[in-house]
């Protein structure tokens, strides 16, 4: 074999080893894979997964994701093989049923979809980091209409023609782009992505703020690896932690921004940090955020519990006799992290495989 393919049957090598002895295999089928394997690549220079496989890499890659605290239900991930898809009308579809069967009216599922694999002539690219996101508009003097990280994508959309109304939360489209060809884009049916309004359980008043969030986190620029197999469109989703939203996308200065509208709502003091003005907008916020989710019946776990799931999957993986790495700055919660145990821990960041990788946007890489 040459180099490439070297490298590729070792990936697979390492790979099968690990599956297949967590998949309780003998080794009599270990070996026998394997030469299929080697066969395959000597032959084509590629090798295609079984199901099993592609369903346990897929979640050994959710298992293996330094920066997500929800790795507890690693194995609770539903796989949809789609490789045979190659017509994007086909792959918005089965998008869209994944978005379906995930959000379950609130009750949200932890799902992927899997597409073909990368190959020389073959290459699936989602223009979307999330398949649920809000566009952003310039609004001409210097600021922005809704979230100011979907500013580049949103004009992005709007070259393809799309156009939307203009408001703080319009649903983006769906971008699929096939290797060589002109990319496809797809709205999302009618009240297909779940969102939810926000209110706050005691400030009466925070529901005329207008704030909402989707439901669901929908990651689907990221590349699933397995075995050396790269698939470069394999949209997937858990559910969110409350902070996610309420100290990130509505909080930070370069998103949404809130914190000074929730303060003057509350009434606090901001002409001096002192009065930690910033610290209790956060919290109610964050309150609100929660508060929502549970009022309209969607999935959503706070911090705190987040991090208490944690401790248990390193539980579990030390019982296996697995070394839980993980990106200690990612773990943390950004509120409140002093009073959760992963802060006052230490990991090993090393990235192990199958994995989840980050791969340049499709819209400035001309898909490639």
């Amino acid at each position: 074999m040459i180099e490439v393919e070297q490298q590729l049957y070792r990936e697979a090598e390492q790979f099968i080893f690990t599956c297949y002895a967590e998949l309780g295999k003998s080794e009599a089928e270990v070996v026998h894979r394997l030469a299929e394997i080697r066969s395959d690549v000597e032959r084509t220079g590629f090798y295609e997964h079984t199901y099993e496989e592609l369903q346990h890499g897929a979640k050994m890659a959710w298992r293996n994701s330094n920066r997500c605290i929800g790795r507890l239900f690693w194995q609770t991930m539903e796989v949809f093989d789609a490789r045979q898809l190659h017509e994007e009308d086909d792959i918005a579809d089965a998008i869209f049923s994944h978005i379906r069967y995930a959000t379950n009216g609130g009750k949200v599922r932890p799902a992927i979809t899997i597409f073909a694999a990368k190959q020389e002539q073959n290459q699936i690219r989602l223009w979307n980091h999330q398949l649920v996101r809000y566009a952003g508009y310039e609004d001409g003097n210097g600021g922005v209409i809704g979230d100011p990280a979907s500013l580049p994508f949103t004009r992005a959309c709007e070259a393809l023609g799309w156009q939307g109304a203009g408001t703080r939360f319009d649903v983006l489209p769906l971008v699929i782009q096939k290797l060589g060809e002109e990319p496809k884009l797809y709205e999302l049916p009618e009240g297909l992505a779940l969102e939810i309004p926000l209110s706050h359980p005691d400030l009466e008043s925070f529901a005329e703020l207008g704030l909402r969030w989707y439901a669901v986190p929908f990651i689907a620029d990221m590349m699933l690896e397995i075995g050396g197999i790269s698939y470069t469109a394999a949209p997937f989703n858990g559910w969110y932690m409350g902070t996610e939203i309420g100290a990130r996308n509505l909080a930070d200065t370069d998103r949404y921004n809130q914190l000074p509208i929730v303060a003057r709502l509350m009434g606090l003091d901001m002409t001096t940090n002192t009065s930690l003005w910033k610290d209790r907008a956060l919290v109610e916020l964050n309150a609100a955020v929660i508060h929502s989710f549970k009022k309209h019946g969607a999935s959503i776990v706070d911090h705190h519990t987040a991090a208490e799931q944690f401790t248990r999957f390193e539980k579990q993986e030390k019982e296996q006799g697995r070394a839980v790495t993980g990106r200690w700055s990612w773990l943390i919660p950004p509120m409140s992290p002093a009073t959760t145990a992963v802060w006052h821990r230490s990991y090993d960041d090393t990235e192990l495989k199958p994995a989840y990788l980050y791969q340049e946007k499709a819209y400035t890489s001309g898909g490639s």
